[in-house]
């Protein structure tokens, strides 16, 4: 075995931490960032997921938003110590591996995505 993928693996969460999902879902991501000071806060941010990257331990997601009529994305590395927590909000249904034209979307058509049908 090579031994940066060994060196890799030590670094990986673990399969259980991270929830199956895939382009066009709502996700939140909670993460540890610094505050003022010397201080730690935790912070959510909710989006749309509209790309993945890289593979490994090099693995990243960008999430898109809308925050007072501004689209505002962010990469987040997937196995990064500061991300505590990742949550699905609902499913989207899309037949694209990356959502980029969203961003030339305004308004409400910007986070428009079909929705997976539940049972």
């Amino acid at each position: 075995m090579n031994i940066i993928n060994v060196i890799e693996d030590t670094y990986k969460k673990e399969e259980g931490n991270i929830p199956a999902y895939s382009i066009g879902d709502k996700i939140s991501i909670t993460s540890v960032i610094a505050g003022e000071g010397k201080g730690k806060r935790v912070q959510t941010f909710t989006g749309l997921l509209i790309a993945e990257n890289g593979s490994g331990i090099n693995k990243t997601i960008t999430v898109r938003r809308i925050s007072y009529g501004e689209g505002v994305e962010k990469v987040f590395p997937i196995h990064s110590p500061k991300i505590t927590k990742i949550k699905i909000e609902s499913q989207g249904l899309v037949r694209r591996a990356k959502l980029y034209y969203l961003r030339d979307r305004i308004g409400k058509k910007a986070t428009k995505v079909k929705q997976k049908k539940t049972k």
